[in-house]
């Protein structure tokens, strides 16, 4: 999350960055790629997607560094870039083969979990991501935005809404966000009772 001095001295690195100085991509880089991240995998779920996607969006912004006026900041305009890019990269997928495959490709961390335990939590973060896909698009990016540690201010601006609505329309949000997961927990257990009958069918 940035202050207000924090963008100031964004401003100044930009302005560096446009006289073609790459320290002050590399300190942009630094100070801002694990927000980029974070919002690209709570929207992806895979590692690797969200490590890509936030690579080329930090490779936009040395190609193409954006000229902000003082009250526009750069952690909204990366993550509006990543945000398009991570829909983009999205639509370009089968909906049911992108599930299955963002299923195959998530790395859990190793732990000492048993097998159970790190399956289960697995199941957790895809019943998540499911119940964020079924909300309108605002709404997602602004529980995506918020968990990723932006401000009001920062969220509003990537946005493009008003600071004093954000807290009402974030509320909002969670509550569609539970009923929306209420619903994909329901599917899913009826789905794995199914599976069981099944499976018990052809014993």
């Amino acid at each position: 999350m940035t202050t207000g001095g924090d963008r100031l001295s964004d401003h100044h690195l930009l302005a560096s960055l446009q006289r073609g100085q790459e320290s002050a991509y590399e300190t942009l880089f630094l100070r801002h790629y694990g927000t980029v991240y974070g919002v690209v995998y709570g929207l992806t779920g895979s590692r690797e997607a969200a490590e890509d996607i936030a690579q080329d969006t930090f490779l936009t912004l040395y190609h193409d560094a954006p000229l902000l006026d003082y009250d526009r900041n750069l952690v909204a305009w990366l993550c509006r870039v990543a945000l398009n890019k991570s829909h983009n990269s999205i639509r370009s997928e089968q909906r049911a083969t992108s599930r299955e495959e963002r299923a195959a490709r998530m790395d859990v961390p190793a732990s000492n979990d048993d097998p159970e335990a790190r399956l289960l939590r697995t199941e957790e973060q895809a019943r998540v991501r499911d119940a964020l896909a079924q909300l309108p698009e605002r709404q997602g990016k602004l529980l995506l935005l918020r968990n990723a540690g932006l401000s009001y201010a920062e969220v509003a601006d990537l946005l493009n809404i008003a600071p004093t609505s954000v807290g009402t329309m974030l509320a909002r949000a969670e509550r569609s966000f539970i009923d929306a997961y209420k619903q994909v927990e329901s599917n899913s257990l009826a789905r794995a009772q199914a599976l069981r009958l099944q499976m018990e069918r052809t014993k």
